[in-house]
């Protein structure tokens, strides 16, 4: 039986395939406030500044492509029971041919009801227009989890982790909850792996395995520890 692999991914991994990170400028997303374009409050002030920040988001994102550490992680398939759990909203990931995916802030290519937020849809276009409605007559908004909203695939993924043989933390700095408390549910002897070009900041578990290194690197390192270690 093949070992079961999580990663948790974040904005690292993306950033490598041209997709900015917020967190690289003081708070700023491409000149936003993020509070401005990632909040309930930030909607309800201006519907027409949030649905075209995302719209360039999503344009950008389909003009990237997914970059070698993407890529990584689709072939450990051949080894392992990969789970990716990412705090991206892009579609890198599968589009690097990965098959197990959960999104735990949302999918930028896919828009939801601002009545019924289980009412999602797929889009085959990048733009979400004021006066786009759901089926209940209600304006289409990103299928994104602002700051504040709940994260209801927080329950998963820590079921998940909880499952896990190997857990791989890979281009996120662990700031952002509660993503970053999954590592509170990975099993006492399961190996936790963190690619991160910077030393953390906080005080990492003794389990821990750290390579200071950006994703791509950092995983080639990884992939070749991990094969040699079955």
């Amino acid at each position: 039986m093949r070992k079961k692999l999580v990663v948790l991914s974040g904005a690292g991994i993306s950033a490598e395939s041209g997709i900015n990170t917020f967190r690289d400028s003081n708070g700023l997303w491409e000149n936003h406030d993020i509070m401005e374009v990632a909040s309930p409050e930030g909607w309800e002030r201006n519907k027409e500044l949030v649905l075209n920040f995302y719209n360039q988001r999503r344009k950008q994102e389909r003009e990237c492509q997914p970059n070698e550490a993407h890529k990584i992680l689709a072939e450990l398939e051949e080894h392992f029971d990969v789970q990716i759990i990412t705090q991206n909203i892009d579609s890198l990931h599968e589009r690097a041919g990965s098959s197990a995916i959960l999104h735990l802030h949302g999918e930028i290519n896919k828009a939801q009801s601002s009545l019924d937020p289980e009412l999602v849809y797929e889009m085959d276009h990048w733009e979400i227009k004021k006066g786009d409605k759901c089926e209940k007559g209600s304006q289409l908004r990103p299928h994104v989890v602002w700051f504040g909203e709940p994260v209801p695939k927080m329950l998963d993924a820590v079921e998940i982790t909880q499952q896990a043989d190997i857990f791989l933390v890979i281009g996120t700095s662990l700031q952002v909850y509660p993503a970053a408390s999954l590592l509170d549910y990975v099993g006492e002897n399961c190996p936790i792996y963190l690619i991160d070009p910077k030393q953390p900041e906080y005080k990492l578990p003794k389990k821990v395995i750290s390579i200071q290194e950006n994703a791509t690197v950092g995983m080639k390192k990884v992939k070749d520890l991990l094969i040699h270690r079955q």
